[in-house]
């Protein structure tokens, strides 16, 4: 039997899956389609007060659940439950173990599900190639090779840039709001692509819900697109006082990655080559469809509130 095509199955309730389902949940084209969220039998029957007001905000929206642990389930568990919805899409992938997204795309190819949107709510992972600083994303290009190998599940991936919040992360190191000092990663001239995570659902979900032959490709987002130098100005402006400017440049990041090649030094070494971390906001989905977005000045004044 066909799967429905007005089912959608999202896997993970975090930051982007809440903001993805609100979205599938309040789009004027979703209609008769069902929604529903891939969680752990323990999130469900959890007495954690956040917990809970999660699932009753789901409930809200007419979001069924689906129980299962991506990392317990086998890849044909997984594949079981994918073939039951029309639509599949990952908003897991921050913070789970290495060889899970590999697992997430070989669940999807032998499942009778018919499109999937992968965690790739990032970069540019082609531009930037293989054997880059952040390992982390050698999986992601394997995920694609995976996915154009097999022809039976259409998939759709959604480069996002950076997480805007993620540019404010004082490990990140490039902006420390409270010291009011802000860091170029390799050049001041470099680019840096930025979107919220509220308007990264809002743009999936109308993929999702209105494709427009969008199928086995790679589409574009932002929110914002800014040179380091502009970034420093805009902080200047929305915070009416001088921002101390300090350049991480290769040097310096190649020593850091000599002393301590954590997780934020790896991403630091890699946004700081100027590749595949930034695109035009002409090429975007949104400035296509019209779709207004919340820019970094926005953001900023939001924060300030």
């Amino acid at each position: 039997m066909a799967t429905p095509v007005n089912s959608v199955l999202v896997l993970g309730a975090g930051e982007l899956g809440m903001a993805l389902l609100e979205a599938l949940a309040l789009h004027p084209r979703r209609q008769t389609t069902k929604l529903a969220v891939l969680l752990r039998q323990s999130t469900v029957e959890s007495s954690d007060e956040e917990k809970r007001s999660k699932i009753e905000q789901l409930q809200s929206w007419n979001v069924a659940v689906e129980p299962a642990d991506v990392l317990a389930a086998s890849v044909e568990d997984l594949a079981a439950i994918f073939g039951k919805y029309h639509t599949v899409v990952s908003c897991t992938g921050m913070e789970l173990p290495s060889g899970t997204q590999t697992k997430l795309a070989k669940a999807i190819s032998q499942s009778q599900a018919s499109r999937y949107f992968p965690w790739q709510f990032g970069m540019d992972y082609e531009v930037i190639g293989q054997g880059s600083s952040q390992d982390l994303f050698d999986e992601q290009l394997e995920v694609r090779r995976l996915l154009r190998e097999q022809k039976t599940v259409d998939w759709v991936i959604v480069s996002t840039g950076l997480f805007m919040s993620f540019l404010f992360v004082e490990a990140f190191g490039v902006v420390e709001l409270d010291k009011k000092i802000v860091r170029a990663l390799g050049s001041w001239d470099n680019r840096i692509t930025v979107t919220t995570p509220k308007d990264i659902g809002r743009v999936t979900a109308d993929v999702i819900l209105d494709p427009r032959q969008i199928k086995n490709e790679v589409v574009y987002t932002a929110g914002d697109t800014i040179e380091y130098g502009q970034l420093a100005d805009v902080l200047d402006h929305v915070y009416g006082s001088k921002f101390t400017r300090e350049l991480w440049d290769l040097d310096i990041l190649k020593r850091q990655m000599a002393e301590d090649p954590n997780v934020m030094v790896k991403y630091r070494d890699t946004f700081a080559q100027g590749v595949g971390v930034a695109w035009d906001m002409a090429r975007t989905v949104n400035a296509e469809r019209g779709i207004k977005m919340t820019d970094l000045r926005d953001y900023l004044e939001a924060l300030k509130k």
